[in-house]
């Protein structure tokens, strides 16, 4: 709320579609990573998505996560849930199931997406990525989001962190 010293000042596009990413995100059903997804284009919401198990089986708030272990090239291995959905592929399943052409439109993120959901992102046309934060092992979706054209903005210069990271 502003008063008569302090005028109003609307946000921009990015800060409104990046807020109502917050909000979805609230709907996330694993509290390792609570994150949502806003696929917006002409300044219109298409489509949203949040981190939760496919429809009909348990959710990690319920019934735990399950974690996989993966071993890196450089011999690193890192723990990741596999129960869930992420955002991004969330949201372009509820465009496909509701016949909405994502093509050119701008995702709207809370980090960097996976390697796996660049890749779908390719695919369906996305044009634009607004990331909050950059995610830990993003190289190769910074590198193939170059090479395909795909504009890749991060609104704050930091990495996400999240519990059992």
């Amino acid at each position: 709320m502003s008063d008569a010293k302090t005028p109003y000042i609307r946000p921009s596009w990015d800060e409104y579609f990046m807020e109502v990413c917050h909000a979805i995100a609230k709907r996330a059903t694993c509290d390792r990573g609570r994150s949502g997804c806003v696929i917006a284009r002409d300044n219109q919401i298409l489509v949203t998505g949040y981190v939760g198990s496919p429809t009909g089986l348990p959710h990690c708030d319920e019934v735990g996560h399950q974690f996989k272990k993966m071993q890196h090239e450089d011999g690193t291995v890192t723990q990741h849930c596999t129960r869930t959905v992420h955002a991004e592929q969330n949201a372009i399943c509820q465009a496909a199931r509701r016949g909405i052409s994502i093509e050119g439109a701008t995702l709207y993120c809370s980090m960097t997406p996976c390697r796996t959901c660049a890749m779908l992102i390719i695919n369906c046309g996305i044009s634009r990525v607004v990331a909050e934060r950059k995610y830990h092992d993003s190289a190769d979706t910074v590198s193939m989001f170059s090479q395909a054209g795909v504009e890749l903005e991060h609104i704050r210069d930091e990495v996400q962190h999240y519990s059992g990271q």
